[in-house]
């Protein structure tokens, strides 16, 4: 089936030579010919997806100076439909209309810069005091080489280290205590990662085992945090028959799932030539980091605030999955996985299927997730939480950098009773377009805003689904097959575990050597294995249906209730559920004006931090407009006033002012 011209609005026509400027553009992207881009055809239906138009905006800006947001650039879009609205865009004069920031270089690179929303979110969430959290927020994967070289590999890989963490600047990041980050300098001694060499040899089969499974548990449990040292821990195993295994353990806080492609990448062309040079970057992640904090500024931000708060009341509680558990009470060490592939001929039939029916990969298997979710707990109406590759393109530099750019947008979902797979994918591709239209404001103020609505400080959307389909096409290349030394890079062995702060449930869906891989991580004390195994065999039920077109015509079983069963007209709960919000029960403090003297001075940190009055010793901290990365960042402040200290844990417990007050008191006691 060929591609099909774009249902989007007419616009007024751009001169020729901007729409052959665009589609030149968009050859480059999707890696053909320009004569191979019909101007009427969209973007989406030539084989682009929303990772794919990340690298596409870049390139237009590079190319064009075409100043779009990630907002404008929609996969539904025809190369004439794109050439028009920057050529609407444009003054009198010609010149285009800039994004609402201009990414500069700092003056000052050893200055702190601001955690962009979810490192905040993962930092908060390395404190211990708020639900699912963990003391490190990482990813871990080990992976086969094979025909290494046992005498120069170790030597080549640390050189490689070295010259990427003077490349990459934010591999020399650490998090301070305040929630802000800085660079380390390179004549620091603890900015460069070291690597560490594990020599099994001449080790027996049962050795070698055991120990790798005990590397596995001690980097799956105890990874790298940035707040105390390196956020990357990397280590070498070599093994008989010139095999080795290459972990890796990275920090979330420094590292999103774009990155580790860029790093992986730039690093295996380090290892395999000691004389290559890479690109100069005429950026860091610090100077994007720096210019997002003057986002709040624009009339953009403004705007898509506003669609977000317009929206909120409206949401959807999480999917009423059955637990065995309340989240609260559990202290997970290790996320548990299922995980299952789809070979590369038929991932390749589904992928052509998508193109067909007008869908990115990644709609199709959010819809696949969410009718999987929606079985799981018998209704077709809640909240999922969607982690996206969110890089603003402020500068061409932007896709070649390392760090923690991503961020997650809520979506609720609302299922048709009855509907075909081909509706239900078309339903997600239109409302996943509509969220990343205003991903100005990402998941976690929506999140922020939406617990202070309903007075909860629990994860309001800690079912996640994330998607790196399309990345490999995004950076134009794969992950090598060879790296020098290093020998052959065997990504289908491979081993791998997530640690992600109040996430329950978790889908990941990535490529490997042209496979599909589909990965559950969860908390596996809240769940019954048997429901899970359930709820994971009907995701790769429902992906390995759309390889025939049939399962694209098929009607999707799902539940006859909307909301959860026990549901009450006032949206209040009944019965079990996960991370439901709970009404306040009050502080138990007397109310009145401040007393005496701890809680006048706790309410001066107060108003500093809040810049708000606080005169009643039951203000509450949240529902003056704090939130948790305020909530640690106060609390450090009250040490270092000499008031005392308190943990996060003991103060949510009474988050006002006569509680803290009460809280200092008893550790001064102690």
């Amino acid at each position: 089936m060929s591609p099909t011209p774009s249902d989007a609005p007419s616009v007024p026509a751009a001169p020729g030579e901007l729409v052959e400027a665009v589609r030149t553009v968009w050859a480059a992207v999707l890696d053909t010919d320009p004569a191979s881009v019909p101007e009427q055809v969209s973007f989406l239906s030539l084989g682009g997806d929303s990772v794919l138009a990340v690298r596409m905006a870049a390139m237009l800006r590079k190319r064009l100076g075409a100043g779009l947001a990630l907002a404008d650039v929609r996969v539904e879009h025809s190369a004439a439909q794109l050439a028009a609205l920057i050529h609407e865009r444009s003054s009198g004069t010609g010149a285009l209309r800039p994004l609402p920031l201009d990414l500069k270089r700092r003056e000052d690179l050893d200055a702190p810069f601001p955690l962009l929303p979810l490192q905040q979110g993962y930092f908060v969430g390395q404190q211990g005091a708020w639900e699912l959290s963990y003391e490190s927020a990482h990813h871990y994967v080990d992976i086969g080489l094979v025909d290494i070289d046992p005498d120069e590999a170790p030597e080549a890989l640390q050189d490689a280290l070295e010259r990427l963490a003077e490349h990459q600047a934010v591999l020399r990041a650490r998090i301070l205590p305040d929630g802000r980050q800085k660079i380390l300098p390179l004549d620091d001694p603890e900015a460069i990662p070291q690597l560490r060499v594990n020599d099994l040899r001449a080790a027996d089969k049962d050795t070698v085992e055991a120990e790798l499974a005990r590397i596995r548990h001690e980097m799956s449990t105890q990874g790298p945090d940035p707040a105390q040292g390196c956020g990357l821990d990397m280590r070498l195993t070599l093994l008989p028959g010139d095999r080795a295994r290459l972990h890796s353990s990275t920090s979330l806080l420094i590292i999103d799932g774009w990155s580790s492609g860029v790093f992986y990448r730039d690093l295996f062309a380090l290892v395999s030539d000691y004389n290559a040079v890479l690109a100069p970057l005429d950026i860091d992640f610090g100077d994007y980091a720096t210019t997002l904090r003057d986002l709040p500024r624009t009339e953009q931000w403004r705007q898509d605030r506003d669609w977000w708060w317009d929206r909120l009341d409206g949401f959807p509680l999480p999917p009423a999955l059955p637990l065995v558990a309340d989240p609260a009470e559990v202290r997970p060490a290790l996320m548990g996985t299922r995980q299952a592939v789809l070979d590369p001929e038929r991932w390749a039939a589904l992928r052509r299927l998508c193109t067909q029916h007008g869908v990115t990969p990644s709609a199709a298997m959010f819809a696949v997730f969410s009718a999987a979710i929606s079985r799981a707990c018998g209704h077709r109406r809640f909240l999922l939480n969607t982690l996206q590759l969110n890089r603003l393109p402020l500068h061409p530099d932007v896709p070649r950098l390392v760090g923690a750019f991503s961020s997650t947008v809520l979506l609720p979902v609302e299922l048709p009773r009855t509907v075909t797979f081909a509706e239900l994918a078309s339903r997600a591709q239109q409302d996943l377009g509509d969220s990343l239209a205003h991903n100005l404001i990402t998941g976690v103020e929506v999140s922020r805003e939406l617990g202070r609505r309903r007075g909860t400080r629990r994860p309001v959307a800690p079912v996640v689904f994330q998607s790196t389909l399309g990345v490999d096409a995004a950076l134009g290349s794969e992950v090598p097959r060879e790296a020098g030394p290093l020998g052959t890079i065997d990504l289908l062995s491979h081993h791998q575990q997530l640690r992600t702060p109040q996430v329950a449930l978790e889908v990941r869906l990535f490529e490997l050597r042209g496979e599909l891989v589909v990965v559950f991580s969860l908390v596996e004390e809240l769940f019954a294995a048997q429901d899970v195994d359930r709820m994971f065999q009907d995701v790769m039920y429902g992906v390995e249906s759309l390889v025939e077109e049939e399962g694209w015509s098929a009607r999707v079983e799902l539940p006859d209730a909307a909301d959860a069963p026990g549901t009450a007209e006032d949206g209040t709960p009944a019965g079990n559920r996960l991370s439901v919000p709970t009404a306040p029960q009050g502080s138990g403090d007397e109310p009145g004006p401040l007393r005496d003297e701890v809680e006048r001075a706790v309410a001066a940190v107060w108003e500093t931090l809040l810049d708000c009055p606080v005169q009643e010793r039951t203000a509450d901290f949240f529902a003056l407009g704090g939130d948790s990365l305020l909530a640690v960042r106060m609390l450090g402040s009250v040490a270092r006033e000499n008031l005392g200290r308190v943990t996060p844990r003991r103060f949510l417990e009474r988050p006002t002012v006569a509680g803290l007050a009460d809280a200092l008191g008893a550790a001064d006691a102690r």
